[in-house]
């Protein structure tokens, strides 16, 4: 019983050094909750993500860790609403303005982050679930499919969310902005020539219909936050 206690004890002191070492490093992370409002009747996905990126934000171990979010700010167009993956509410300037996307984008880059996560609420799948996607063609790519599928196992393994994998940004077919480098379809917040940090997955956390019930419940959503950031800090520990 001591053999195993010992042990335990031993473990924690060690992920304790892993993660106060990764603050000491300057490891940035830098959280982009969806600012969508625009998201069906009664819900808001923008609620929703922000309330999982705070959840995952105050749950240990703290890290160096930003959020990035344009909801609100007249500043800037489609700052609560529009696509990760149109020209029109990314890379678009209207009467003088950048997008809610851009100002997002902007505001990480300055923190050189090299971890960005972007977290969503997929609509109209008719699926109780949760995905993973990456940017297409980076040299990144293997090691963020990695990352990608170590959090979507974590949000479903503490839900009753299908784990439905990892995906490449170009394969969704619903978008028109694409990566200069592969001219494929891609997310504007994946693209390597948009962001900066090396590592960069984009979470599809439930349906905004099928899941509703477990997204706009508070327990849920923290539940959720909480498995995100374990896995996260668990990652970087062995990464860095």
């Amino acid at each position: 019983m001591k053999f195993w206690i010992v042990l335990a004890t031993t473990f924690l002191v060690t992920q304790s050094f892993r993660h106060e070492g990764l603050w000491k490093k300057k490891v940035v992370v830098v959280w982009q909750p969806s600012h969508q409002t625009d998201t069906g009747k009664d819900f808001s996905e923008a609620e929703t993500c922000n309330a999982i990126v705070e959840s995952a934000m105050e749950t240990e171990p703290r890290l160096k860790e930003f959020k990035v979010w344009s909801l609100g700010k007249t500043a800037y167009h489609h700052a609560d609403s529009g696509s990760n993956t149109k020209i029109a509410h990314t890379t678009a300037i209207e009467d003088g303005k950048i997008s809610g996307y851009a100002y997002e984008l902007r505001e990480s880059n300055r923190k050189k982050p090299r971890v960005f996560i972007s977290v969503h609420n997929n609509g109209g799948t008719k699926r109780n679930a949760v995905w993973g996607y990456i940017h297409y063609g980076d040299k990144y790519e293997s090691e963020n499919r990695e990352l990608a599928a170590r959090l979507i196992k974590a949000i479903s393994s503490v839900t009753d969310l299908e784990n439905r994998g990892v995906l490449l940004d170009s394969t969704t077919g619903r978008n028109d902005y694409r990566c200069k480098a592969t001219g494929k379809l891609s997310f504007y917040s994946l693209d390597e020539h948009v962001n900066v940090a090396p590592y960069r997955v984009l979470l599809e956390v439930g349906d905004n219909a099928v899941s509703r019930e477990l997204l706009i419940s508070a327990e849920g959503r923290k539940k959720m936050g909480v498995a995100i950031k374990k896995e996260l800090a668990l990652w970087m520990a062995e990464k860095f």
